[in-house]
């Protein structure tokens, strides 16, 4: 896989990880659980957002604070030639490569980074 869609996927699950904490379902289970304040878990939490942004490229970085921005998942999957963002037909050429997430694909459509599941 892309070493910049990797990096992507995992600031995702931190993204989703923040949003979790911030809604307050879990705030008291993960204070208690973790022995660690949630501001102090939600501090962490950004900081390696921050650490992992630095490591993508100019373009790529610029795209996903776009996308991110307007979205919640700036990185969906591509199922049966589908974007799992916007739902449009992607195409075909991508998924018929070797391998299709050695390269960063973006859906002309939505602006979401795709990644094909093994």
């Amino acid at each position: 896989m892309h070493e910049q869609l990797e990096t992507l996927l995992e600031m995702q699950d931190l993204h989703m990880q923040r949003r979790a904490l911030e809604e307050g379902d879990v705030r008291e289970f993960e204070s208690g659980v973790f022995d660690m304040s949630v501001e102090e878990a939600l501090a962490a939490l950004e900081d390696k957002i921050s650490d992992l942004e630095r490591r993508l490229t100019g373009d790529v970085q610029e795209r996903y604070r776009r996308v991110i921005g307007s979205r919640h998942r700036a990185v969906v999957p591509v199922l049966g030639g589908v974007c799992y963002g916007c739902f449009v037909a992607v195409p075909t050429s991508w998924a018929s490569e070797s391998d299709p997430n050695a390269k960063m694909n973006v859906c002309q459509n939505c602006g979401r980074f795709h990644y094909y599941p093994p």
